[in-house]
C-alpha cells in the first residue's frame, strides 16, 4: 500500500487532471486526450459563462475554445454525445461498450403500439431532408413514456410525439446528435457519420460483471482517485450495489489494475489506476509544482464525489442552481476557484454575448486565504483568460461585491 500526505494526494489528483504545473493538454488533440483519459465529461445545457463540458476543458487545455469541442463532436466526429454519467460526451471508440443500453431502449420501445411506425416516419423524413429538430419533424400528438424506457434521463410522463420519437431513436443508437444550436438538438442517421464497424460491433463485454468492472475502472480514471463508497461517481452504472462494487474492487486489485493508497488522517483507503504509479512516485519525490489558477466546472469529473473533495481539500461545494434563490448561500451558477493545490474560493460570473462583457458578480474567498498581490495577479490573469474563452472583450468586476466568506 502506498502512503501519501494529504497534500501529496491533492497534488496527485490535480497533476492527473492537468490542473497543476505546466499544461499537459494542449489544443484540439489535448482536448481529445483528456476526454479519452476521463472516459466521459458531463454535459449540461445551462450556459451562464460556458456549458459544463466546455468549462471542464477550458480549465485544462491550453488554447481551448468552444469551437474546439464543437469540431471534435460535429465535424471531426472523434467524440459523440451519449449518456454515460448522465448526459455526457464520450470518445467515439467507446460506442460499442454501451450496446446493452441501446438494446434496453429497443426492448422498451416494443411496449408502445404504433411507435415503430412513427420511427419509420421519422427516419424516412430525415433521410429525405437531413438533420432535424423536434420542432421541425412533422409528427403530431403526444406519447406517454414510462420512466423505464430511456436510461438517458427521461423521467416518464407525456411528451411531444416528435421529440419522443427522436429521443427513442437516439437512445437506440439509430440517430445521433448532428449538431446543436444553443440548447436545441438536431438529429441525423447514425449510419451517415459513425463507422460501420462501430455500428455493427457487438458488446465487447456482454457479461454484466465485466461491464461493471470496466465502468468502475473508467470512473476511477475520470476522478483520478476514489474510495469504495457510495458516490455520485458511480451514477448510471446499472446493477452496481454495494456487494457488486465490493466484488469489482476486489477483482480489480487482484488483477493489478488499481492500487491502494493510504492518505494520512483519512480513514478510508483510496484507489487509483495502477498505470498512475509513476505519478504517485513523482508527488512523493517532488515537493513543489508550478502553481496554476483555474475556474472549475460545477459538474467537472474532479468534483463528482464532493465528500472526497471535502475530505482531501477541506472544501465544501454545493451546486446551487436548483436551490431556490432565497435559500442560496452563494449564487445561481458558481464555479470553484482553484489555486496551486487548494480550492481558495468560488466565483460567480456571467457572460453577455450581446455586449461581449464578462461580469464577475462576486468572488467568495475561503476564510484561510491570504489575498496577496501575487494571488490577485493570478486571479486577474485567469479571469482575463476566462473572458477570452467566453468571447468577451471586457470584464466588469465590481470590487465592492468581492468579499471573504467566513464559516
Amino acid at each position: 500500500m502506498i502512503t501519501l500526505t494529504n497534500r501529496q494526494a491533492r497534488q496527485f489528483i490535480l497533476l492527473k487532471h492537468g490542473l497543476l504545473d505546466e499544461y499537459k493538454f494542449i489544443g484540439k488533440q489535448g482536448a481529445l486526450d483528456f476526454v479519452r483519459q476521463a472516459g466521459c465529461i458531463q454535459f449540461d445545457p445551462v450556459d451562464s459563462c460556458g456549458k459544463n463540458a466546455e468549462l471542464t476543458l477550458q480549465s485544462r487545455v491550453k488554447g481551448f475554445t468552444k469551437q474546439t469541442l464543437y469540431e471534435l463532436l460535429y465535424r471531426d466526429r472523434k467524440l459523440v454525445d451519449y449518456p454515460d454519467k448522465n448526459l455526457s460526451v464520450i470518445p467515439i471508440e467507446n460506442w460499442p461498450y454501451f450496446e446493452r443500453y441501446r438494446q434496453a431502449s429497443r426492448e422498451g420501445g416494443l411496449r408502445f403500439e404504433g411507435l415503430a411506425e412513427l420511427e419509420d416516419q421519422a427516419k424516412a423524413y430525415i433521410k429525405a431532408h437531413g438533420p432535424v429538430s423536434s420542432d421541425e419533424l412533422p409528427i403530431q400528438g403526444s406519447i406517454r413514456w414510462h420512466s423505464s424506457i430511456h436510461w438517458s434521463g427521461n423521467r416518464g410522463g407525456s411528451t411531444n410525439a416528435a421529440r419522443a420519437v427522436l429521443e427513442q431513436l437516439y437512445a437506440t443508437g439509430e440517430l445521433i446528435i448532428h449538431h446543436k444550436k444553443g440548447t436545441r438538438k438536431y438529429y441525423d442517421l447514425a449510419g451517415n457519420y459513425l463507422p460501420a464497424e462501430l455500428l455493427k460491433a457487438s458488446d465487447p463485454l456482454p457479461d454484466e460483471f465485466a461491464h461493471q468492472k470496466w465502468r468502475v475502472l473508467r470512473r476511477i480514471g475520470a476522478v483520478g482517485i476514489l474510495w469504495n463508497r457510495p458516490s455520485d461517481a458511480w451514477l448510471n452504472i446499472w446493477g452496481l450495489k454495494s456487494p457488486q462494487r465490493n466484488d469489482v474492487f476486489r477483482e480489480l486489485l487482484e488483477e493489478g489494475k488499481i492500487l491502494e493508497v493510504k492518505v494520512q488522517d483519512l480513514k478510508d483507503i483510496l484507489f487509483c489506476h495502477a498505470k498512475d504509479g509513476s505519478l504517485l512516485e513523482t508527488v512523493r519525490q517532488k515537493d513543489q509544482f508550478k502553481p496554476r489558477c483555474e475556474l472549475i466546472a460545477p459538474l467537472d469529473c474532479l468534483m463528482w464525489d464532493r465528500r472526497l473533495i471535502r475530505a482531501l481539500f477541506d472544501f465544501d461545494y454545493t451546486w446551487e442552481i436548483y436551490t431556490p434563490a432565497a435559500k442560496r448561500k452563494y449564487g445561481f451558477y458558481v464555479l470553484p476557484l482553484l489555486y496551486h493545490d487548494s480550492f481558495i474560493g468560488r466565483v460567480e460570473a456571467i457572460a453577455d454575448n450581446k455586449t461581449n462583457i464578462l461580469t464577475v458578480k462576486n468572488i467568495w474567498y475561503e476564510k484561510s486565504v491570504k489575498q496577496t498581490k501575487k494571488l490577485q495577479m493570478m486571479i486577474e490573469r485567469n479571469i482575463s483568460r476566462f473572458a477570452e474563452f467566453n468571447e468577451c472583450n471586457k470584464v466588469n468586476c465590481d470590487r465592492s461585491t468581492v468579499k471573504t466568506y467566513c464559516h
